[in-house]
C-alpha cells in the first residue's frame, strides 16, 4: 500500500494545499509541520507557475508572491528536506507540464522523491498524456494523481481503472476558487469511479466552509481544500501558520465529527 492510499485507511482525509514559497520558504517550511499537527492527513504543495492556467486568482496571486520572494524549483527541494525533518505527513506537489518539461521530467521525478514526496497532481496534463510522466514516477516511486471533472463522465472509468494513490474529483468547472455552492452531483462522480475500481476519492475546487467540507465527505473518502487556506496566507502574511492550522483544525473537525 503506497503512503497515499493509507491517508484514506479507516478516516475522512482533510488536504490542504498551500502555494510553497507564500509569502517565503521559511514560512512554508513552518507552516506543513503545524498543519499535520492540526490535523492535515496530507498536504499538497503548490510548485508557483507564472502561468497556472487551472487557478482563480486567490492561487495566482500567491504565486506571483512565492516567485517575487525568489522561490525556485530548487529551493521547494531543499526546503522539503528540511521539513522531512519535522513530519512524515505524507505531501504531493501539485505543478503544471510546462515547468516539469523545463526542468527536465526524469530530474525533477527524481529530485522529488529524494526529498520525500509521494505523489504529484498535474491539472493541465490530459489522462491520454499521462505516459509523458508516468514512466519516471514509476521508477522513483511517486503516484501520479487522476483528476476527473463533470464533464469526463463517459471517461471516468477509464481514469478511474489506471489511477494510483486517489482519484482527484473536480468539483466545479472553471478554475480553482471559493464558491458559495457546489451544485456538480458529486456523489454520482464518486459512484462511477467505485464501480470501476475501489480506490479513495477526494474532492476539490470551491470547498471553503465546514459545512461545504461535512458535505462533501458524507459523498467522498476526502476533502480538497486551497483558495481559502491561500487566502488566509494572503491576509496574515508571515503571521499566517496560526490562522491556518486554526482553519485546518476546524475543517478536519467538520469531516470527522
Amino acid at each position: 500500500m503506497s503512503r497515499i492510499s493509507d491517508v484514506f485507511s479507516g478516516r475522512k482525509a482533510f488536504i490542504p494545499f498551500i502555494t510553497a514559497g507564500d509569502p517565503d520558504l521559511t514560512v512554508t517550511e513552518q507552516l506543513v509541520p503545524a498543519m499535520a499537527k492540526a490535523g492535515a492527513d496530507l498536504i499538497e504543495l503548490g510548485i508557483p507557475f507564472s502561468d497556472p492556467v487551472a487557478e482563480g486568482t486567490v492561487i495566482q496571486e500567491a504565486d506571483m508572491r512565492a516567485l517575487s520572494s525568489g522561490t525556485t524549483a530548487d529551493k521547494i527541494f531543499e526546503s522539503v528536506k528540511r521539513i522531512r525533518k519535522e513530519t512524515d505527513v505524507p505531501l504531493a506537489f501539485m505543478t503544471y507540464l510546462n515547468p516539469i518539461f523545463v526542468y527536465g521530467s526524469e530530474r525533477f521525478l527524481k529530485n522529488a522523491a529524494e526529498c520525500g514526496i509521494d505523489a504529484l497532481i498535474v491539472p493541465d496534463m490530459p489522462f491520454e498524456e499521462k505516459n509523458e510522466l508516468l514512466p519516471f514516477c514509476r521508477k522513483y516511486g511517486i503516484d501520479l494523481i487522476s483528476l476527473i471533472a463533470p464533464t469526463s463522465r463517459e471517461r471516468i472509468r477509464t481514469i478511474a481503472s489506471e489511477a494510483e494513490g486517489f482519484v482527484y474529483c473536480v468539483s466545479s468547472m472553471g478554475v480553482t476558487g471559493v464558491r458559495k455552492e457546489i451544485t456538480t452531483n458529486i456523489g454520482e462522480m464518486v459512484s462511477f469511479v467505485k464501480e470501476t475500481r475501489n480506490i479513495p476519492c477526494a474532492i476539490g475546487f470551491g470547498i471553503s466552509t465546514p459545512e461545504q467540507a461535512k458535505e462533501m465527505s458524507r459523498e467522498a473518502d476526502g476533502v480538497i481544500v486551497g483558495s481559502a487556506i491561500v487566502k488566509i496566507a494572503a491576509k496574515y502574511g508571515k503571521d499566517c501558520v496560526g490562522p491556518i492550522c486554526d482553519y485546518v483544525r476546524e475543517m478536519k473537525a467538520a469531516i470527522t465529527g
